[in-house]
């Protein structure tokens, strides 16, 4: 008796939405992040901006970065994907210098920014989060690929055959018949 074999469609299917899977835990905390980002640059800038404004307009700049990304996400668009990547992208360059910048230069951070120290004051979850983000949208690009470049060439295969809409039970009917004597 023989098994059936798997079809292109079914093994590499691309998903549905960057916000599947895993994708909705990182839109959740991305749009943590982007609230308590904004929130807290937007008090302090507006409460004791004298006090460090460096830190606070760091921490604004953090929390429209988190809202990008945030918003990107969340469309899942090709366009938005895009967007998404580079909004990551910055927010990983951002921890990095932020981060180095506040440890060789303490006195230009009397107050903490989201990202100074590497985001220690939220347990690193500013460092990590940009990391997982860019891995994400870089397996939803990857399995997107694979999806597109199987469909045109069974779809060319259809149309090779002359019957654009009949070629998966022509394609299945070549394999079966092949394999006849399993039975």
């Amino acid at each position: 008796m023989s098994e059936p074999e798997a079809t292109p469609e079914t093994v590499t299917s691309p998903p549905v939405s960057t916000k599947t899977g895993p994708g909705r835990l990182l839109v959740a905390v991305y749009g943590l992040f982007a609230l308590s980002a904004c929130a807290r640059a937007g008090t302090q800038i507006v409460t004791e901006f004298s006090r460090a404004p460096v830190a606070y307009v760091l921490s604004a700049i953090a929390g429209v970065v988190y809202i990008v990304a945030t918003v990107t996400l969340v469309n899942g668009s090709r366009t938005a994907r895009r967007i998404a990547v580079l909004s990551c992208s910055v927010e990983l360059i951002g921890v990095l210098a932020v981060g180095t910048w506040s440890v060789l230069d303490k006195a230009s951070f009397p107050d903490a920014t989201v990202w100074s120290t590497y985001g220690v004051g939220y347990g690193f979850v500013p460092l990590v989060l940009p990391v997982f983000g860019l891995l994400w949208l870089r397996r939803f690009a990857r399995r997107g690929k694979v999806g597109s470049a199987v469909a045109p060439a069974v779809s060319d295969e259809g149309e090779a055959a002359g019957d654009g809409a009949d070629h998966k039970r022509v394609s299945t009917s070549a394999v079966d018949s092949g394999s006849g004597s399993g039975l």
